[in-house]
């Protein structure tokens, strides 16, 4: 099976699938579905047949050399996190970006100081390359 150059963006479910293979890396069905629902009861089976259809999307890779299948993301996590952002500022901000941050620093929850601090220090960074 050929590999995919961009594959398409996450629904929230494989979205919650990929923050605990980011998080925990590589990871089977069962600490995926664990991660997820814990012993509440929700379908195993669920988890499982998500992963199948992340596999065929191209947003997970399976190592099935062994009995319990080992999946690890196959999308990078800032990048995936830089296209919901383009589509966000595109669709909801006019392509503007500074909109979005205006509106994200000025609501509730305020940004700490250390996110302050941060967003300071990136613009500050920014501003010296652009010389």
């Amino acid at each position: 099976m050929r590999k995919r150059l961009d594959p398409p963006k996450p629904t929230e479910a494989e979205l919650s699938i990929l923050g605990v293979l980011w998080d925990n890396g590589p990871s089977t069905v069962r600490d995926v579905h664990e991660a997820l629902h814990g012993g509440d009861g929700v379908g195993y089976t669920t988890a499982l047949k998500l992963l199948q259809i992340m596999h065929v999307k191209g947003l997970v890779e399976r190592d099935d050399s062994q009995r319990a299948h080992v999946y690890r993301a196959a999308v990078d996590k800032q990048r995936t996190q830089k296209r919901f952002l383009s589509d966000i500022v595109q669709r909801v901000f006019d392509g503007s970006s500074s909109q979005l941050v205006l509106q994200a620093l000025g609501g509730k929850p305020r940004a700490t100081r250390e996110e302050l601090d941060e967003i300071r220090a990136l613009l500050d960074q920014m501003e010296r390359r652009s010389r």
